[in-house]
């Protein structure tokens, strides 16, 4: 094929967290499965291992803050003030930086812009004249009415992104969705797909069939798990616990992996008898894909976590975990109770594949291109 007819797809992702960015893998494996020559641009502050893990089709990393979503001091808890000064730094968006890149993905024939869900995309896409689509199962703007009462200084920003997103050509909805809106599409749970057996991944990990294999995972923000000491205490049971390590070493029953190790993160979930962690969107699709118990802690006064929450309680097999529960390991008084949970037989999740298929047929159409070659936004 021609260099210049290759179909190419720009991707705008948030950096909060490795939710974002592991729908947007999902997603993009999917279309690559439906046309391999689908070339994506990905614009993200995302680690590029994070990527080069995920994708297996061709894909180019442009580095590039494209968002800011929430500072965070760890996993659980917002610095409100810090996030809101880096938004002012940030919003509105420099014209100049727009400019520059509606130049650079439209020099690059990118035919479609998405966002995941960084509105920069939205932005970048109206000045270069090409499609966008805008991937939620929240936006900013929701989230921030929650925080109005602490930081008023919130509002100029809800009232902006509100704009911004509103201004998206299509829109994608992913369970569990915190807000409905008009949607061309909305699917079930978006996750990337596992890539090796649980047999194989439990004998890489020395771990036999026989024994309890419980994940502990934080979302891909760092943190210091207060209750190591207490998990020593139960040596039948292995704990797996990514990002707890800069290197790859093991401690009796603990298992502690840097965020990048040999082990594809869907592969440990699917391999475990349980997962415990902050109930983020990725960790909730991949452990729902996998089918396995999920002891869940809800992030107090995160508006999302309420919707996760009651998608769990409603479609899995889970057990809420406090969150100082959590931290002071008293969690795991009740780790039997989660570990006799059944797993869940279901077919693999079709998400990815219906977003796949939905961006697929907006880019060969064109999403409407009037006879001069200008693009017409949807009514």
């Amino acid at each position: 094929m021609n260099s210049k007819s290759i179909p190419r797809i720009a991707y705008f992702i948030s950096p909060h967290g490795f939710g974002h960015a592991a729908r947007a893998c999902a997603v993009m494996e999917a279309v690559h499965r439906l046309n391999c020559e689908i070339e994506f641009h990905v614009y993200a502050n995302t680690p590029r291992w994070f990527f080069e893990d995920s994708l297996s089709g061709p894909w180019k990393y442009h580095p590039l803050i494209t968002d800011i979503g929430f500072v965070q001091k760890n996993p659980l808890e917002i610095d409100l003030s810090e996030t809101l000064s880096r938004l002012d730094q940030f919003y509105p968006a420099d014209p100049a930086l727009v400019a520059d890149l509606a130049y650079a993905v439209s020099k690059k024939r990118c035919g479609l812009i998405v966002c995941d869900i960084a509105p920069l995309g939205i932005e970048v896409a109206k000045v270069a004249g090409i499609p966008s689509v805008l991937i939620e199962n929240f936006t900013w703007d929701w989230l921030y009415e929650s925080y109005l009462d602490k930081e008023p200084g919130l509002r100029r920003h809800i009232t902006l992104l509100g704009k911004l997103f509103g201004g998206a050509d299509f829109h994608v909805q992913t369970e569990p969705v915190c807000q409905r809106a008009h949607a061309d599409l909305v699917t079930g749970p978006v996750n990337r797909e596992m890539t090796m057996r649980r047999f194989e991944v439990r004998e890489l990990l020395g771990i036999s069939g026989r024994e309890k294999m419980v994940l502990l995972t934080m979302g891909g923000i760092r943190d210091k798990n207060a209750s190591f000491e207490v998990l020593r205490e139960l040596p039948k049971i292995r704990f797996i616990v990514p990002g707890a390590s800069r290197t790859a070493k093991r401690n009796g029953n603990l298992t502690l992996l840097p965020h990048r190790s040999d082990y594809f993160h869907p592969d440990l979930v699917a391999a475990s008898d349980a997962v415990v962690g902050k109930v983020g969107y990725s960790t909730l699709a991949e452990t729902y894909g996998g089918g396995v118990p999920f002891g869940y802690i809800v992030r107090r006064d995160f508006r999302e976590s309420e919707v996760l929450a009651s998608f769990v309680e409603t479609n899995m097999r889970g057990m809420l975990i406090a969150e100082e529960e959590f931290y002071n390991g008293a969690w795991i008084s009740r780790l039997d109770d989660l570990l006799a949970l059944p797993r869940v037989s279901r077919k693999p999740p079709k998400g990815a594949k219906e977003v796949a298929q939905f961006l697929r047929r907006v880019l060969k159409e064109g999403a409407g291109k009037d006879s001069s070659g200008i693009y017409q936004k949807k009514p």
